[in-house]
């Protein structure tokens, strides 16, 4: 292994500047090429777990959502914070939901919450980690070990000192080691802060915490203006889950949002590349359906969960 390599294996990240995501249709993985019928040779490197955002426009509710991952094969499960206080204050049993999860052979791979433990307020960042430790205890008493740790309150900032994150991030991540639980560092693309890679990799490098990890999203990425290479210059053992989908072409990328994700392999990210890259830096974690399609929501739950996880396995495995 030359020394370049052995760099990349300690290195969380670079804060060099992007150049612009990639997405031409000519590198993207079609689904005519890649049908539901032929074989998939799952590759054992990696995980596949439901981001119930996927199934949302159904509304079941999380023990429903539990059996239709387990059914359609995926060996984890990504709640969102809410679904978890639903299940609870419905009259749900946590304890019993974690027994559900773990006699359906499913691991709680993450969860998502949106305490704004990154915005400049003083007062607004304590009451964040309060909410951050209540949210924490919700993951870790159904099993979890991983919540995300998105800019949610500071979208709309542009100025906000990436030093100063990356010192909130490591008190976000001293709560973690307390709670058990490790908070992801998440990429938002529509957002005017942690919208890139580079940004990412700052707030965790200088967090200077030995737990530091990033959470990428293959539209993110994309809707955030990075180019794909520069997933080249993280360390694949500091990202323990990665959102999967895809775009399309069309609407521009100024102009996409949420709604347009589609399964992967459908759109026209360059797919096949960014595999490569995540094999080349180590990774070996979590593949995680996280979509929003609004057309997904009017199908059988089951069978876009049955689609989704082989359609994962289908762009894995190229």
């Amino acid at each position: 292994m030359t020394q370049r390599t052995d760099r990349r294996q300690w290195l969380i990240g670079a804060t060099a500047l992007a150049v612009g995501a990639p997405a031409a249709a000519g590198r993207a993985s079609r689904p005519s090429e890649h049908p539901l019928e032929e074989p998939v040779v799952t590759d054992p490197a990696f995980r596949y777990c439901l981001n119930t955002s996927t199934l949302r426009g159904q509304k079941l509710p999380l023990a429903e959502e539990v059996r239709i991952a387990a059914e359609a094969g995926y060996t984890g499960i990504e709640p969102w914070i809410r679904e978890i206080q639903a299940h609870r204050d419905g009259g749900g049993s946590l304890a019993d939901l974690k027994k559900q999860i773990a006699d359906s052979g499913l691991t709680v791979e993450s969860a998502i919450g949106f305490s704004n433990w990154i915005v400049d307020d003083d007062n607004k960042r304590s009451d964040a980690l309060e909410q951050a430790k209540r949210e924490m205890d919700l993951v870790r008493q159904i099993g979890g070990t991983r919540i995300a740790a998105p800019p949610a309150g500071a979208t709309n900032q542009e100025n906000l000192d990436l030093n100063a994150a990356a010192r909130r991030y490591r008190a976000l991540l001293e709560l973690g080691q307390e709670m058990g639980v490790t908070p992801q560092l998440e990429l938002w693309g529509f957002s005017k802060t942690l919208s890139r890679l580079g940004e990412l990799a700052h707030v965790a490098v200088e967090s200077g915490h030995p737990d530091a990890c990033v959470m990428p999203d293959v539209y993110h990425i994309y809707k955030g203006g990075s180019d794909f290479n520069g997933l080249k210059l993280f360390n694949g053992q500091q990202i323990h889950v990665f959102h999967m989908n895809d775009y399309p072409a069309q609407p521009p990328r100024d102009q996409i949002n949420d709604a347009a994700r589609v399964y992967p392999g459908d759109g026209v990210a360059p797919l096949s590349e960014i595999f490569q890259t995540l094999r080349s830096i180590g990774f070996n974690g979590v593949l995680s359906l996280e979509l929003f399609n609004p057309n997904y929501w009017k199908q059988d739950p089951r069978e876009v969960a049955r689609t989704g996880l082989q359609k994962m396995k289908q762009v894995a495995s190229l």
